[in-house]
């Protein structure tokens, strides 16, 4: 593969990106200017021909299902304006054709929480958004300017989409993002999801599912502790339990025990509380599995705990109680992952033809808004970046992003759209169908 180098021009969008805040309001960090950002985005795009084919936020009534987040359907409920501020936008490169003669790429402009100072020393990006995914996203357009120079006559024949989405970050899972846009039909025989791979080809996408472990009982104060109910003793109990024996049964997935609240003070006991278990999976018949075994083993740690502290002098009450006062409360449930799929067509276009290497296979797969494009007729999806999430601090302090990587991935799109196109024209002697 061989790199593109980014153009000054698109070496200050990308500048002008990092220093627009753009986190979701679900990382609770103030009104995200993603509305500025697509335009930015889009202005530069046009420059290169694209037109804009969607700009608008997601229509609250597709909202509703079971398969939007908990945080998402409370947020759309209780605030007119969550939408509103978060749209995403749809550009199409060369005219109307078929999805046989369509690449699509989606990347995300939203970010996760802590903005940070933008900067540019010639040779690293830095800034909330550098990896994930405001440098893909630019250098996505700088790879669709060098094929378009390679190849004059490259969007005859050959449609590109960019979707540039909101809703990824912050557990939205891309409903109100990526969904409505594939549900739309903006995707091709070719979709890629620009998120940091290390330059290897991920053919695959998790799932996630959040599970809120709900004690709903009584307080006391802390001169009388066995009058109520006591959620952080019971609640520690199962977090330990789920902790030690849940990942066994991830079935290719990963548990994370996550947060764990009851209270701040020193001086009572608190009888509500909520655990946090985020879980990830590879395929939905295991996510159904994972699910069941997450609910018997909160059943079995609740019986564990009844008979264990029976007769505790401060938690008798608690273990009598504990089977009533406790449920679990499921945030985000159903969602679809992204498997691999033989496609000897893909593989000949990609590895053979562009020189990309696949993520192997006994490694982890991550969650992204890929998992949408899961089962789409005649078409073929993978994820493709620059970057690794651990090395350039995507989510952390410090998130950076290498000039050199950038180029890499733009010389890697610009190679798969020449390549693209030149096989469509050589399959119809040509011509356009």
């Amino acid at each position: 593969m061989t790199g593109t180098r980014l153009s000054s021009g698109e070496r200050e969008l990308l500048l002008h990106l990092l220093e627009l805040p753009t986190a979701g309001l679900l990382e609770g960090e103030g009104e995200p200017r993603l509305w500025d950002a697509q335009h930015a985005y889009a202005d530069v795009a046009r420059r290169l021909g694209f037109g804009v084919v969607h700009h608008a936020a997601a229509d609250p009534a597709e909202l509703t299902d079971d398969q939007v987040p908990l945080a998402v359907r409370r947020a759309v409920a209780d605030d007119p304006g969550f939408l509103a501020v978060q749209p995403s936008l749809v550009l199409a490169l060369g005219p109307a054709l078929p999805q046989a003669d369509t690449v699509m790429f989606n990347v995300h402009l939203d970010t996760v929480a802590g903005l940070e100072p933008a900067g540019f020393d010639g040779e690293r990006f830095t800034g909330r958004g550098a990896i994930d995914a405001k440098g893909p996203a630019v250098a996505l357009l700088a790879g669709v300017r060098a094929a378009l120079e390679a190849d004059p006559g490259l969007a005859v024949g050959t449609r590109v989409l960019i979707q540039a989405v909101s809703g990824e970050e912050g557990g939205a899972m891309g409903v109100f993002g990526t969904r409505p846009l594939i549900r739309r039909g903006w995707y091709g025989r070719l979709n890629l999801f620009c998120e940091p791979t290390g330059m290897r080809l991920l053919p695959r996408s998790t799932a996630a599912m959040t599970a809120c472990v709900r004690v709903d009982g009584d307080d006391a104060i802390d001169d009388r502790p066995a009058a109520g109910h006591n959620a952080t003793v019971l609640l520690g109990h199962l977090a330990g339990r789920l902790a030690a024996r849940l990942p066994e049964r991830a079935g290719g997935g990963q548990v994370c025990v996550a947060g764990l609240h009851t209270g701040h003070l020193h001086n009572r006991v608190y009888g509500t509380g909520r655990l946090l278990l985020n879980c990830s999976y590879p395929d939905s018949a295991a996510g159904r599995a994972l699910a069941g075994h997450l609910e018997r083993e909160v059943a079995e740690g609740l019986r564990e705990f009844t008979e264990t502290y029976a007769t505790h002098r401060d938690l008798a009450r608690t273990a009598a109680d504990a089977g009533v006062i406790t449920r679990v409360e499921w945030h985000k449930r159903g969602l679809p992952a992204l498997a691999p799929v033989a496609d000897p067509w893909a593989t000949d276009l990609l590895e053979r033809g562009a020189g990309l290497t696949r993520w192997p296979a006994d490694e982890p797969a991550f969650t992204c808004d890929a998992l949408w494009a899961a089962g789409l007729p005649g078409a073929y999806t993978a994820v493709l970046g620059p970057g690794d999430l651990g090395r350039n601090h995507a989510h952390a302090a410090g998130e950076f992003a290498d000039l050199s990587d950038l180029e890499a991935f733009a010389g890697a799109v610009s190679g798969i759209l020449v390549r693209f196109a030149a096989r469509h024209r050589a399959a119809t002697g040509g011509k356009r169908q």
